[in-house]
């Protein structure tokens, strides 16, 4: 498990492109036949991928976390961003599609994960956060999702993001996560920018073609970076920073969330034209 601890908004003023993606960037998420974690002190949350192949991919040890399990004290959500699959937890399976999400409670002691067609592999993406409450594991499927149509389609940011871990329509502890897609000819995601200083977030860019790339906008509202972001990229987005971005093509992104609430409005909106 790789470890990352952040950055205060007054060293990012001081970073250059290499350091910049070092730190908030998470490039190797989906390597074929294996799995990968990235623990961030950024709220202690942890991202993960995996990509099965002829095998299951099998995780459940807390060495790394501390703990007897990996889930004594944590949560999960699992989603899946490739090809049709199956996560079992101790026994119990559920067959999971593409953009289906598989909630992960307190106290599972064994997580496996398969693709149906190693030629056509699941692509599994995880969030995982500290938690202090025993919920039921639960597949939430991408018709449970609760939907959301935002934007505008003369400014190009007309999306829709659906809610799957969710006090609406899966209870977690402090876990929220789901998906947002753009609509064709929408290129800006997260319109107005704007913080939440009590949650920080994490992103997953996917169904990028390859040639195409998300210019995501982070840092302060008046000392604001960048960084080019390819296919299944993911990064770290702090509560302390504005999160938004342009494609030069389709895209779609998974977001996840962990704080002090589970309120999804709970959010200070920066103007665009205060931006710098």
């Amino acid at each position: 498990m790789r470890v990352l601890y952040g950055a205060s908004p007054a060293e990012i003023a001081a970073m250059d492109t290499d350091r910049l993606r070092a730190e908030f960037l998470i490039e190797d998420m989906f390597a074929p036949g294996e799995l990968v974690f990235v623990y961030t002190h950024v709220d202690r949350m942890i991202l993960g991928g995996a990509v099965p192949l002829d095998k299951p991919l099998v995780f459940g040890d807390g060495k790394d976390v501390g703990t007897d399990l990996f889930f004594t004290a944590r949560e999960m959500g699992i989603a899946n961003l490739g090809g049709a699959g199956s996560v079992t937890i101790d026994g119990a399976r559920y067959a999971v599609a593409n953009r289906d999400i598989v909630y992960v409670g307190r106290r599972a002691r064994s997580i496996a994960l398969e693709s149906d067609d190693a030629a056509s592999p699941a692509r599994f993406y995880m969030n995982s956060v500290p938690a202090g409450a025993d919920i039921p594991h639960r597949l939430i499927t991408r018709a449970q999702g609760k939907a959301l149509d935002l934007g505008d389609a003369a400014r190009a940011n007309r999306r829709r993001l659906v809610m799957y871990i969710h006090p609406e329509v899966a209870p977690s502890c402090l876990l929220l996560m789901g998906i947002t897609d753009l609509a064709p000819g929408s290129v800006w995601n997260t319109m107005p920018p704007h913080l939440h200083e009590r949650r920080m977030e994490a992103y997953c860019y996917f169904d990028l073609a390859e040639e195409d790339r998300v210019i995501h906008l982070m840092g302060r509202p008046d000392n604001t970076r960048h960084l080019i972001v390819a296919d299944g990229n993911a990064l770290i987005s702090p509560a302390w920073s504005i999160h938004m971005g342009s494609g030069t093509g389709p895209y779609a992104f998974v977001w996840g969330m962990t704080g002090e609430n589970q309120a999804y409005t709970d959010v200070d909106p920066v103007a665009v034209k205060d931006l710098r």
